[in-house]
């Protein structure tokens, strides 16, 4: 009866292994048929631009950048008893150019964010 036994464990050894070498084969087989695939998608795209095709800069040269301080429009106020307005009347909230042009600089003595305290020195 353990002879038995021998031979059958034999034959699963035999059946697992010629599992494995199937399955191996399967995603081989799998890993080549989407390389052949994602070859013939790339073939089908269009070529990369040539130098000739590159975007140049105008003859005036590059363009300069331009900043300018801009200050809100105020909120229109809701006439008095009236009820108080809300989002979609009130719109977009354009801006309009800043009377003051100067850009605000760092104050020696404040960190420049909002509660982040500083030495208070002046």
């Amino acid at each position: 009866m353990n002879r038995t036994f021998e031979q059958l464990a034999a034959a699963a050894s035999v059946t697992g292994m010629a599992l494995v070498v199937a399955c191996g084969l399967l995603v081989t087989a799998a890993l080549v048929v989407a390389v052949r695939f994602g070859i013939g998608v790339r073939e089908r795209e269009p070529a990369p631009p040539r130098r000739s095709e590159h975007p140049t800069l105008p003859r005036t040269g590059p363009v300069r950048e331009e900043s300018q301080m801009r200050e809100p429009n105020e909120v229109p106020r809701a006439a008095h008893g009236a009820d108080r307005l809300t989002p979609y009347q009130l719109g977009n909230a354009p801006t309009r150019p800043g009377r003051d042009q100067t850009r605000p600089r760092w104050q020696p003595g404040s960190s420049g964010s909002f509660g982040g305290g500083g030495s208070g020195a002046k």
